[in-house]
C-alpha cells in the first residue's frame, strides 16, 4: 500500500511539472495584457497622427493662432543657442522656433517625422514612442507641449526623461486645462480644430504630483490663453493682460510648468571657492568687523570690496586691515560709477569665486549666516539664495515702519510678477553661482540697465532664466555705525517704477 502511495505521488508530481512547464511557456509567448494595452494604445495614436499630418498642407482651422502663442510663450523662457528636446515635436515646429544650437524632436508619428526633417533639416528628428525612447544625450531643456493629455503612462515618461537631464536642466510642460475639455470636443466636431484621440483630462495637482513621484521639482506654474482665436487688439489683450488677472485665470486653456530634476546629491563632489562681494560706502567703522566675521567657506573665501565715494576713511580702512590680515584673500577696487547695483557688478567683474555672495557693509546681515546661504546652493536646495529679514523679529531700530510696509508690499508684488514666492526683495544678501551670474549678464540687455540697487536686475534675471530662488532667513541687526544709504521717498519711487517695468518686460508678455 505504501509503494503504491508512492507510486502515485511521484506521478502526480511528474504530471504537475508537465502542466507547470506548459503553462510557463504559454505565459512567457502571450504577451500580457498591459504590453497588449500599450501596443493597441501606440497604434492607435500613430495611424491618428500620421493621418494629421497627411492633411496638414491643405487642413485650415482655429488653431495656428493658439500655436504661434504658445511659440511666444516659449522663446520668452528658452535662450537661444541651448541643447533643446522636445518630445512629442510633430513637425518640429517649436523646436526650431527656439534656435537651439542642438535641437532634437522626438515623435512616435513616422508621418510627422518625416515632414520634420524636410522643414528642419538642421536639426535632429528621432521616430520613436516617449515611454520607451533611448537617447544618450543631456539637454539644457527638455520639453513637452501638450503632449501629457496624449501619454498612456506618463508617470513613465517623466522618469524616462530624466535620463536626458542634468541637474541644470529645466523642463518645460504645457497641457491643456480640464475646463476646457468640453468647449475643445466642441470645436473638434465643428472641424475647427485638429481631431484628438481621448485625452487624459489632468488637473494642476495631478501633474505636480506626478512630477514629484519622478523626483522632478516644480518651480513655478502658471496660466495662459484665454482666447484662442486671432482677433487684432482683442488676442492680445485678453492673451497678455486679462489673462494674468484673478478670476480670469482660473478659465484659460492652457497650463504651463516649469520644473528641474531633483538628483538628492551635492551638484559638486569637491568645494567650490566663494567670493564675498563687500560694497562699502561711508563704512570705515564696520570694516575690521567684516575682516573677523566673514567666515571662511569652501575651497577658499575671497573678500572684494568695492568702495564708493566715501566721505570718511572706508578706503584707508580696508588697505589696513588688509596689510595686518595677510591671512585674508582681499581685493579692494574704487568704483567708478554710481549706485549700489554698478558697485556690485563691479566686485563680479574682478572675482574669481564659483559661488558669488554679496555682504553689504553696515552688516545689519550678520557674516555668520553666509554658510547656510553656503549650505543651501551647494546641496541642490537653491539655485538663487535670498536673504529674508521679515521672518523673526527685528532689533528696535533695524527698519523704520514704513520702509517695513514698503518692503511687504513689494514682495506681494514681486511674488505675483515673478512666479516664486518672494518676501524680502530689498535684503542685500544673495547667494548664487557664477555660471548663473554670466548668464544674467548676457539677458540683461532685455531688461537695460535700470536698477541702482542691483537686487532687482539680478531678481529679475533669474526668474527668466527660471533659476530656482529660495529665501533663507536672517536676524536682521540694528547698525552699529552710519546712516542708511537708502532714501524712503526717492528709492520708493524708483521701486514703484521697477514693479511697473517688470509687469511689461516678465509678466504680460
Amino acid at each position: 500500500m505504501v509503494s503504491i502511495k508512492i507510486q502515485q505521488s511521484k506521478k502526480n508530481e511528474h504530471c504537475m511539472q508537465i502542466v507547470g512547464g506548459i503553462l510557463k511557456k504559454f505565459y512567457q509567448e502571450r504577451p500580457s495584457l498591459l504590453d497588449t494595452e500599450k501596443k493597441n494604445y501606440q497604434e492607435a495614436r500613430i495611424e491618428h497622427w500620421d493621418a494629421v499630418a497627411r492633411s496638414m498642407d491643405t487642413w485650415r482651422g482655429f488653431g495656428g493662432y493658439y500655436h504661434r502663442r504658445i511659440e511666444e510663450v516659449y522663446r520668452f523662457m528658452v535662450e537661444p543657442g541651448k541643447r533643446v528636446v522636445e518630445i512629442g515635436c510633430a513637425q518640429g515646429d517649436l523646436l526650431a522656433a527656439l534656435k537651439p544650437s542642438f535641437g532634437v524632436g522626438v515623435d512616435f508619428s513616422g508621418e510627422m517625422i518625416a515632414r520634420a526633417r524636410k522643414r528642419y533639416p538642421e536639426f535632429e528628428f528621432i521616430q520613436a514612442d516617449a515611454h520607451s525612447m533611448d537617447i544618450d544625450q543631456k539637454f539644457d531643456f527638455i520639453i513637452l507641449s501638450d503632449l501629457v493629455n496624449d501619454l498612456l503612462d506618463v508617470q513613465s515618461v517623466f522618469q524616462r526623461i530624466m535620463h536626458l537631464a542634468t541637474p541644470r536642466s529645466r523642463i518645460i510642460i504645457n497641457t491643456y486645462s480640464q475646463l476646457w475639455e468640453l468647449p475643445l470636443s466642441i470645436v473638434k466636431k465643428l472641424n475647427l480644430s485638429k481631431p484628438m484621440l481621448p485625452q487624459n483630462w489632468l488637473t494642476i495637482e495631478d501633474i505636480e504630483g506626478l512630477l514629484n513621484l519622478s523626483d522632478i521639482e516644480v518651480i513655478r506654474h502658471w496660466e495662459e490663453i484665454i482666447w484662442p482665436l486671432p482677433t487684432p487688439l482683442l488676442d492680445k489683450l485678453m492673451n497678455r493682460v486679462i489673462v494674468k488677472m484673478w478670476p480670469f485665470k482660473y478659465l484659460t486653456l492652457t497650463h504651463f510648468f516649469v520644473a528641474r530634476p531633483r538628483f538628492n546629491k551635492v551638484y559638486n563632489e569637491r568645494k567650490p571657492r566663494v567670493s564675498v562681494i563687500v560694497p562699502a560706502r561711508n563704512e570705515a567703522g564696520n570694516i575690521t568687523d567684516i575682516f573677523k566675521r566673514v567666515p571662511h567657506m569652501g575651497a577658499g573665501t575671497e573678500l572684494v570690496f568695492v568702495e564708493g565715494h566715501s566721505q570718511d576713511d572706508t578706503y584707508l580702512m580696508i588697505e589696513k586691515e588688509m596689510r595686518i590680515s595677510p591671512g585674508r584673500q582681499c581685493k579692494l577696487l574704487r568704483q567708478t560709477g554710481v549706485g549700489k547695483g554698478d558697485a556690485v557688478r563691479t566686485g563680479f567683474a574682478h572675482a574669481c569665486g564659483e559661488i558669488l555672495m554679496i555682504l553689504d557693509g553696515d552688516l545689519t546681515v550678520p557674516p555668520e549666516d553666509l554658510p547656510r546661504f553656503y549650505d543651501a546652493i551647494l546641496t541642490g536646495k537653491g539655485e538663487f539664495v535670498n536673504g529674508v529679514r521679515l521672518v523673526y523679529p527685528m532689533e528696535q531700530e533695524a527698519m523704520r515702519f514704513l520702509n517695513l510696509v514698503g518692503n511687504k508690499f513689494f514682495s506681494l508684488a514681486f511674488s505675483w510678477l515673478l512666479g516664486q514666492p518672494i518676501k524680502d526683495t530689498l535684503c542685500g544678501t544673495k547667494v548664487f553661482w557664477r555660471e548663473d551670474y554670466e548668464r544674467i549678464k548676457q539677458n540683461r540687455s532685455y531688461f537695460g540697465d535700470f536698477d541702482p540697487f542691483g537686487d532687482f536686475d539680478l531678481l529679475f534675471g533669474a526668474a527668466k532664466l527660471n533659476l530656482k530662488i529660495i529665501e533663507m532667513p536672517i536676524r536682521y541687526r540694528e547698525r552699529t555705525y552710519g546712516s542708511t544709504n537708502i532714501s524712503r521717498w526717492k528709492h520708493g519711487w524708483l521701486l514703484l517704477k521697477m514693479v511697473m517695468f517688470a509687469v511689461r518686460r516678465i509678466k504680460f508678455i
